[in-house]
């Protein structure tokens, strides 16, 4: 027995020996910020529901990023064939299961007092998939030719128009978009493919914004930059003027945990999900919303360091890929908050309330601290970020 044990504790040491404790240390420090402001904003309505549910998804989230860290990213690779089944299944139920969420969007899939939203869960297997097809094509074929180029534009746009679909869910959608751009953008595609990219959506931009955007969703984009679109601002802009409103009032150093004057009557609507960015802004000021953006930046910072030093491709690009997601959530949440993007409905990684999203996150965080933990397999070519030789 004392041999087992002095076997288990050596693993259990070596394990976090070689694991990213730096990341998951960062990663749980913001979930916990994240359910103090949390806490703060659902005081109001004096319920512990979304708190308790935070916590449960917290302990979830380091229990998945434990066994995603120790799981082989080679193998999960593999089955890219069934990921993609999964993927499309999941978020194709949404057009029979699927319910609106805060947002009004058909995005999510309840199951009793709990909700689950596909497209959030899904941007781990369309991560995994997208670094295998380009490893693939890399191997097999030039990355920049024609072929390569239109097979990972077709499994992109794909599931781009099948999460729109399903769910109405632009934002989430826009965050694929990111992370598709980015890890080609790294993998060396070249820049005249980027640049006929520009060109065609650029072509194709006035049908769609005429044919498949509705007239309240154009308003809703152009509303942070054209004010006589509501210039009462008592219609689409009411979220954006009541969070700028609460950051405003909170100064350098806040008005105190659960002592905001427009958090704590639920002033601003989804001040606990979209807006939480709001709560830290009003009640914490400019430290405590300057505290986040450090502790994001450095998790995010984190995930590109890794990738850089990693010395095969798939798992190189799995962490652009994953990094990829934080930064385009971080400044699109962060942005309507303070009133520079249009509202979209994106959480705040880590922060927000969200079982599905935190899942996700430290999920996802867990497989960038095992490509710390694993040397390259030597049947990989080694990975060079773009401009690299």
């Amino acid at each position: 027995m004392n041999i087992r044990l002095q076997k288990f504790i050596s693993a259990v040491v070596d394990y976090f020996r070689r694991s990213d404790g730096l990341l998951l240390t960062l990663c749980t420090i913001a979930s916990i910020y994240g359910i103090v402001l949390i806490e703060s904003a659902t005081n109001y309505a004096d319920t512990q529901r979304f708190v308790v549910v935070q916590v449960l998804a917290l302990i979830i989230g380091i229990a998945l990023y434990l066994l995603f860290s120790i799981m082989d990213l080679d193998i999960i690779a593999d089955k890219w064939r069934a990921l993609l089944i999964f993927s499309v299944i999941f978020i194709s139920s949404l057009f029979v299961f699927g319910v609106a969420g805060d947002t009004g969007n058909r995005a999510w899939l309840r199951f009793g007092g709990i909700g689950v939203q596909p497209a959030e869960i899904v941007k781990i297997p369309f991560i995994i998939i997208l670094a295998k097809q380009i490893c693939y094509l890399s191997e097999r074929d030039s990355l920049n030719s024609w072929r390569s180029i239109v097979q990972m534009l077709a499994f992109f746009g794909f599931l781009f128009v099948l999460i729109i679909e399903a769910s109405s869910d632009m934002g989430s959608a826009l965050v694929y978009f990111f992370i598709f751009v980015v890890m080609l953008f790294i993998s060396g595609v070249s820049l005249l493919w980027f640049a006929g990219g520009i060109a065609a959506i650029a072509a194709i931009w006035p049908l769609v914004w005429k044919h498949v955007f509705t007239q309240s969703q154009r308003d809703r984009i152009l509303s942070p930059y054209d004010s006589s679109i509501d210039p009462s601002g008592l219609g689409i802009t009411w979220q954006t003027k009541q969070s700028c409103a609460a950051i405003s009032r909170g100064g350098f150093t806040g008005m105190g945990l659960f002592d905001g004057e427009k958090t704590q009557v639920g002033a601003i609507p989804q001040q606990h999900t979209d807006f939480i960015f709001s709560v830290a802004g009003e009640e914490l000021g400019f430290i405590g919303c300057a505290l986040i953006v450090v502790i994001i930046g450095l998790i995010i910072l984190r995930c590109i360091n890794i990738g850089m030093k990693s010395s095969y491709r798939l798992g190189s690009l799995v962490c652009f890929g994953c990094a990829a997601m934080l930064i385009f959530q971080t400044l699109e949440n962060i942005g309507m908050c303070i009133g520079l993007t249009p509202v979209i409905g994106l959480t705040l990684p880590f922060f927000s309330y969200g079982g599905s999203s935190i899942i996700t996150l430290f999920a996802a965080m867990g497989i960038v601290s095992g490509v710390k933990m694993r040397p390259q397999p030597s049947r990989f070519i080694q990975l060079r970020p773009y401009g690299w030789q």
